[in-house]
């Protein structure tokens, strides 16, 4: 069928729309397709054959003011409003004032101060140092006191609510940035995709153009370079470097881990000290104390440690040069597990438990008197004015009838290599070497030195927290090298013998189209002779 109409496009919008409501004003009635061809002549284009398809679908109704030349409006998206609206925003508006740069590093430079004061404020100290060293009658900057101390929680600052409260709350900026941020950079960066107008290669931070040359010539190039190359027809688009889109998440994952591993060790660690004289032994878990909620103990506590020897060494001006604890460690059985002599910064593992070699002291001399004993006399610290000079005493008492006060024979010792006498009235007797069986006759009585038992100072701690931390750095360093990779990526098209070259970096721009002409130079050009020679072997094949 064939209709002659005027140009008149109100009219056929009209026709339509009639033909339209006469095929669907009966709901029982079935639709059926056809197909209507019109010829429109006009004084300028002759005949102009059309094909209108309708379907079975009922089109959309058209108001009184609708034209057919006009597009028709997108509906606005609907909009929420309420309490249901601003329920749905609310996150989304959180995450963007977490994930704020202002936000985070003020939350870091927080933590640095926190973390210098907590150096600057003695840790762990009793209540009565803290009211000594900050009184209240005196404040430190004119109010900084104990109270201030106390009641924030700095006296032990790494695990303090107001520190562990700023290490959550850069997670959570952290977290909000890689949600936000930098996931979705990785995501725009994996998509690659072809131009098709040498107008958008132009447009790119570095553009050129090769007159004469093949973008399947630059594509070779490219990958020589470690570049990853993808070519649809005369389209080229060509990266590296990509692992450096990732290096960013990669450092807020590592930042976390070290944040999450110093929290574990500050409330999931136990702590304790312990002095024990040679010869005698003492259980790991009777020492270990917890740091914070997160502190669960192990089958290792149930460890016996027995101090089978402790001796030092020293410098040729008898200076204390080292100190060593050999140590055997038995399981609940009464069965030996693992037996090493410890020294400074050389300590024992065991079970997650590591005991340190810390301190020293002596804790009692054996001595003869008169030939009887021995006698086991404890010695005590005594306190010097100034210096960090060790000096230990004991009193050995002599029997006077005469004297209604106790009398005795003093003897003092630095270390466990001699051992100072004073007689009854305080009077230098000499000095005797322990062990050494030369008696030394004070007041009437014959003293011997037979030893000088020493005690190790030791200092256990269990840290789940280390290995994290450890991980978190490594992972840290990793990153930041794998960061400072650029992510370059080029864009070719073949126009006729001409290739339109475009690319950008996120770094290093200068390097990446100095490296870019370098790439160019080494295209190889097309010359007449091989175009022809490649044109007559093409029609050669061909016939």
């Amino acid at each position: 069928m064939e209709i002659l109409l005027k140009p008149s496009l109100p009219r056929i919008s009209l026709s339509l729309k009639s033909q339209s409501h006469l095929l669907h004003s009966n709901s029982h009635l079935r639709t059926l397709p056809f197909t209507i061809s019109c010829k429109l002549r006009t004084s300028q284009d002759g005949n102009i054959s059309k094909k209108i398809m309708l379907s079975e679908v009922a089109p959309p109704p058209l108001s009184e003011n609708d034209s057919p030349n006009r597009e028709a409006p997108a509906k606005p998206p609907r909009r929420r409003d309420g309490a249901v609206g601003l329920l749905l925003r609310f996150p989304r508006r959180v995450l963007t004032v977490l994930s704020n740069l202002g936000l985070a590093i003020g939350e870091m430079f927080t933590i640095a101060a926190l973390m210098a004061l907590g150096t600057f404020i003695e840790q762990g100290e009793p209540l009565d140092f803290y009211i000594q060293k900050y009184p209240e009658d005196n404040p430190v900057l004119g109010f900084f006191t104990w109270k201030w101390i106390k009641t924030l929680g700095f006296d032990h600052m790494f695990s303090s609510p107001v520190f562990l409260g700023m290490l959550i709350l850069l997670a959570t900026s952290l977290m909000a940035c890689t949600y936000t941020t930098q996931i979705p950079i990785v995501k725009v960066a994996r998509r690659w995709t072809f131009l098709s107008s040498s107008e958008t290669i132009r447009k790119q931070e570095f553009s050129d153009s090769l007159p004469r040359a093949l973008v399947n010539d630059l594509g070779v190039i490219l990958m020589g370079a470690g570049y990853e190359v993808f070519v649809k027809g005369p389209a080229l688009y060509a990266f590296k470097g990509l692992a450096g889109r990732f290096a960013p998440i990669g450092v807020h994952f590592a930042m976390l881990l070290i944040m999450a591993g110093g929290t574990l060790s500050a409330e999931g660690s136990f702590k304790g000290s312990v002095t024990v004289p040679q010869g005698l032994n003492f259980v790991v878990g009777d020492v270990l104390g917890p740091s914070g909620f997160l502190s669960k103990p192990t089958e290792a506590f149930n460890t016996e440690v027995h101090v089978n020897n402790f001796y030092m060494t020293y410098y040729d001006s008898g200076e204390v040069s080292q100190f060593y604890s050999d140590l055997s460690l038995y399981d609940i059985d009464g069965k030996e597990v693992l037996r090493k002599t410890i020294s400074v910064n050389d300590p024992l593992r065991y079970g997650g438990i590591t005991v340190y070699q810390t301190d020293w002291s002596i804790s009692a001399l054996q001595v003869l008197k008169d030939g009887e004993g021995p006698f086991n006399l404890a010695m005590a610290p005594l306190q010097l004015n100034g210096g960090d000079k060790k000096l230990f005493g004991t009193f050995l008492p002599v029997d006077d009838p005469d004297s209604s006060q106790v009398k005795g024979i003093s003897m003092l010792a630095r270390d466990l290599q001699s051992v100072v006498l004073y007689d009854q009235e305080g009077k230098f007797a000499g000095v005797r070497r322990p062990n050494s069986k030369l008696p030394i006759e004070i007041d009437g009585k014959k003293i011997e030195v037979l030893d000088a038992i020493g005690s190790t100072g030791l200092d256990l701690k269990t840290d789940p927290g280390v290995p994290v931390v450890y991980a978190g750095f490594g992972a840290l360093m990793l990153t930041t090298c794998i960061s400072l990779l650029s992510h370059s990526q080029i864009w070719a098209l073949q126009d006729g013998t001409t290739v339109f070259i475009g690319g950008k970096t996120n770094r290093a721009k200068a390097e990446f189209s100095s490296e870019v002409n370098r790439l160019l130079d080494r295209v190889p050009e097309i010359v007449e002779a091989s175009r022809n020679k490649a044109s007559s072997n093409s029609a050669t094949s061909s016939g």
